[in-house]
């Protein structure tokens, strides 16, 4: 079996890489992260009282 050269494992390595960058950045924005239920309503609901 014929080995590759440094410069075709150093290639290989960076298409590697940079597939992994790809899939990692577009799971980042593809993802939206779910908000609880209830934080929103629970938040407005409360009203401040004042003295002053």
């Amino acid at each position: 079996m014929p080995q590759m050269s440094p410069m075709l494992w150093l290639n290989l390595f960076a298409l590697f890489l940079l597939s992994f960058f790809c899939f990692m950045i577009l799971n980042y924005f593809i993802l939206n992260p779910k908000k609880a239920p209830g934080t929103i309503e629970a938040s407005l609901s409360k009203e401040k009282i004042w003295k002053w």
